[in-house]
């Protein structure tokens, strides 16, 4: 199984890896510069993510870590296709705004704290993409 993750260049500030596309819209929102077309869209977009994906529980091996300090990543099993659908809509809206979004592939995600259904949360190995 091939696990998936779409990222801009922008580090996450707490993690130091770069940011996912989630964030990134977040972001572009909150500075205003979404239209209001593109706000009503990523809100549908958010609301069925919401709906239909799970919030992890965990993000790092050990219990006590503080959110902040955690260095698990989230991805997209290669399985959750209508989950990635919605995630490529608002891929869209970020390169209309000139954000370069990649999408990373891999096999072997780390060391898996969390796990459902679409994805999964890992701490990712030395050779991992992040």
């Amino acid at each position: 199984m091939n696990f998936v993750r779409f990222v801009v260049p922008d580090a996450d500030q707490d993690s130091t890896v770069r940011s996912g596309v989630v964030q990134a819209i977040y972001t572009l929102r909150e500075n205003g510069k979404l239209t209001n077309e593109e706000t009503a869209r990523v809100d549908v977009i958010m609301k069925w993510l919401d709906k239909n994906l799970s919030e992890p529980t965990r993000f790092a091996r050990k219990r006590n870590v503080s959110h902040k300090a955690t260095r698990g990543i989230s991805r997209f099993k290669d399985t959750a296709t209508e989950h990635m659908r919605r995630i490529r809509e608002i891929v869209v809206v970020l390169e209309a705004h000139g954000i370069l979004v990649e999408m990373l592939t891999t096999s072997r995600p780390g060391y898996v704290v969390y796990e459902d259904d679409h994805q999964i949360v890992a701490e990712p190995f030395s050779e991992t993409p992040r």
